[in-house]
């Protein structure tokens, strides 16, 4: 897969191949990569919560999909607002910019950015599938003993485009295995954690990865 160019670039934008909402600046735009920056939205991972029992431990169970959307604090900050992240703490931005991939030949595939991870930032890799619309997910985690402030615009994070060596239609690159993707149309305030198909978490949790793997074997066409 060949990575596209900063002219090439700069044509799939022009060609509307691409699209950035609000679109990129000067500053952005490197030889073979696009910076993007953190937006107004970040997800703080909840330890605990009060109920009539009282205060209870929060246990992330990603399996159990009714606990899912607890696990997560949801902070808009404001003009002139920052967020600290704080010793070892792991977090969930949004990117400033909606992605849209116009096109069933080029992926996207996020990387953080190397002054990002000479702070002490790790920010995880992802792929941006074709015909992809929305807010990206930037997972990022504070690997110092001290502090770290973000603000808003901050460029933490890169993405560089890779043409496919097949064009995939649109019905095909909205598959993800059996499901539909899970953070397509995704804005600032719905980017926490989504489960899985229930099917596939029930086998799971029930230890019955046989009948997983036999139930939904691969069809020879797929």
């Amino acid at each position: 897969m060949a990575v596209l160019s900063k002219p090439r670039l700069l044509d799939a934008i022009q060609k509307g191949e691409i699209n950035f909402e609000p679109g990129i600046d000067a500053f952005q735009l490197s030889a073979a990569t696009i910076d993007l920056r953190i937006g107004w939205s970040f997800y703080i991972p909840q330890t605990w919560r009060f109920t009539d029992k009282g205060r209870l431990a929060i246990t992330a169970d990603y399996l159990d999909s009714s606990m899912v959307q607890d696990n997560y604090q949801l902070i808009k900050l404001k003009a002139g607002q920052f967020f600290e992240i704080l010793p070892g703490e792991s977090i969930i931005a949004s990117t400033l910019e909606k992605i849209t991939i116009k096109s069933g030949k080029l992926v996207g595939i996020l990387h953080p950015r190397s002054s990002s991870v000479r702070r002490g930032l790790s920010i995880q890799s992802g792929v941006v599938d074709p015909y992809f619309s929305g807010n990206l997910v930037i997972p990022i985690r504070n690997s110092n003993p001290h502090i770290l402030r973000l603000y808003p615009g901050e460029r933490v994070c890169q993405i560089l485009f890779k043409e496919l060596t097949d064009e995939l239609s649109q019905e095909e690159a909205n598959k993800k295995g059996l499901a539909d993707p899970k953070y397509y149309a995704a804005t600032p305030y719905n980017l926490g954690v989504k489960p899985d198909p229930q099917d596939e978490l029930d086998l799971l949790r029930s230890g019955a990865l046989e009948n997983l793997k036999e139930k939904f074997k691969l069809a020879p066409n797929a």
